[in-house]
């Protein structure tokens, strides 16, 4: 009888799913991966989502299951709680860097407790060139979580991750 994951082993492998929408992080440094519990035959994910009408929160609960399924547990269950409400100060700090790299502007840290989106009236830095010449476009980005910018010294638009 093979000995079924533990609870640390089950984050490993949560954390290399990565996020639906932002392929450079992983749901675990995105902080959307809250709690696992181990008990026996049985795992349980507790998942808070960057917001309750996340078009990818379907494809998310899926692929813990799936992935907690693989390691062996037959008895997975995914549970989504709205409180705390996520926010971007759960972000890795790898993981923003990483946004950056790839051409997002990371979040800055979020009003404690005022569970808002904060749309920045601060310069936001150029996640390609760094310069803080650059101005919102767009307070709606493609997702609900991001603006659009656009960059005055490197003429390059992107994306803004708003604090929550």
């Amino acid at each position: 009888m093979t000995a079924l994951p533990t609870a640390e082993q089950v984050w490993e492998a949560l954390a290399r799913i990565p996020d639906p929408e932002i392929p450079v992080v992983s749901v675990v440094e995105m902080g959307i991966v809250r709690d696992v519990q181990v008990e026996g035959p049985k795992a349980t994910i507790t998942m808070t989502p960057t917001f309750s009408g996340c078009p990818a929160l379907h494809l998310i609960r899926e692929q813990l299951e799936k992935t907690a399924r693989s390691l062996g547990f037959a008895d997975v269950e995914v549970k989504t709680v709205l409180s705390p409400p996520w926010s971007t100060d759960w972000i890795t700090p790898e993981a923003k860097e990483r946004l950056r790299q790839y051409g997002i502007a990371p979040p800055k840290p979020a009003h404690e407790g005022s569970g808002l989106i904060q749309i920045e009236t601060n310069p936001t830095p150029c996640p390609r060139c760094g310069s803080l010449d650059t101005r919102l476009t767009n307070a709606f980005g493609p997702t609900l979580c991001k603006a659009l910018y656009v960059c005055h010294s490197c003429k390059e638009p992107f994306e803004s991750f708003k604090s929550v």
